[in-house]
């Protein structure tokens, strides 16, 4: 829906300095964060991982929130002025207790990394009965995001960075029945919601904080066929969820025939390091500060591509920004949709 209702104005690239095969080193070099404050859901495997190592090296404090704080401490052992608290995306009373901890703490939020998630998992559902993919991609981080708002007013500037995927593409919202109720599910159909739900919770975002200092921005970081797809196993796939997965990937090249990930930053295949730079540019990136509500790659903002997810390509299929995902429409009636689902409204 709503196809003719996005504005471009914003969604253009800006000329950055950096590309497809810069790394967060690249896009932090000369930046110094020493007092700012940076939260970041699962920043202790994969993408997240390295985030936390670049803000911490260029000075931020970080509090990394993952499902188990004591395995991400062991991951992040050695970082400076790194710290672990308890959340899962999925348990709301888990998220309240970490804004409480946090807005009690009295520290202002710079930097709002929402960076946990899982990919196409078999159907699975949370406690309560909302679909496992749209619980904790998007309204796991959109309860935690409303929650710390606050503490993001307090920076008197600050970023909220949502990570999301290409797959954004294959779908709108089902607004009928984004908990997949009623209609048939499909794995993939239903990580692309819960992407393009991503997408459009930061256009809303944006238009609705940027007044009080707070700006927000979604990422595509790449394909990095190294991240670390555990939580789809919690979610209940079966423990040949891995194997299936990656011949998946070999089907796809993403593999050599040894089986090892295949660096192409061209195409999109990424090591972590040059995967989780562009959303270290989303947080951090003076190129940006009077700009939000805006998708990114490779460190830059993305035209809008209107070419439809299932044409055929001359090549990999898009991963630019979708109209359907920017449509300021659609951002609000999910915002309204989302605080509705996290009180445990009717959808």
């Amino acid at each position: 829906m709503g196809g003719m209702r996005y504005t471009t104005a914003r969604q253009h690239p800006i000329g950055s300095p950096f590309d497809a095969a810069s790394t967060v080193d690249d896009v932090l070099a000369g930046i110094d964060l020493t007092g700012r404050n940076v939260v970041i859901t699962g920043g202790h495997t994969g993408l997240g991982l390295e985030m936390t190592r670049g803000l911490s090296r260029a000075g931020a404090s970080v509090t990394v929130a993952a499902r188990n704080p004591d395995r991400a401490a062991e991951a992040l052992d050695g970082l400076k002025n790194v710290e672990t608290y308890r959340i899962d995306l999925v348990e709301p009373e888990s998220i309240d207790a970490f804004v409480a901890h946090y807005l009690s703490s009295g520290r202002p939020l710079h930097i709002l990394i929402n960076n946990a998630g899982i990919m196409a998992g078999p159907l699975a559902r949370d406690a309560r009965g909302y679909e496992y993919h749209f619980a904790a991609n998007h309204l796991g981080h959109f309860q935690l995001t409303t929650g710390l708002y606050p503490a993001l007013r307090a920076a008197d500037g600050a970023r909220v960075v949502t990570m999301t995927s290409g797959a954004h593409r294959l779908t709108d919202i089902h607004w009928d029945d984004p908990n997949f109720h009623h209609s048939d599910y499909d794995g993939h159909v239903a990580y692309g919601q819960s992407k393009a739900a991503n997408v459009l919770f930061t256009v809303e975002l944006d238009r609705r904080w940027s007044a009080d200092g707070i700006r927000g921005y979604v990422v595509h970081p790449g394909i990095i066929v190294t991240t670390n797809l555990g939580p789809a196993r919690e979610a209940g796939a079966p423990p040949e969820f891995d194997e299936q997965w990656k011949q998946t990937m070999r089907d796809m090249g993403l593999f050599d025939d040894d089986g090892n990930p295949v660096v192409d930053p061209e195409r999109g295949l990424k090591t972590p390091e040059q995967g989780a730079s562009t959303a270290v540019f989303a947080a951090t990136s003076p190129l940006l500060a009077d700009i939000g509500g805006v998708y990114l790659k490779d460190n830059d903002v993305t035209p809008v591509d209107d070419t439809p997810a299932e044409a055929d390509y001359d090549g990999p299929p898009s991963t630019d920004v979708a109209p359907h995902a920017i449509d300021p429409e659609s951002a609000k009636r999910l915002w309204e949709l989302s605080e509705r689902l996290i009180r445990g409204q009717a959808e």
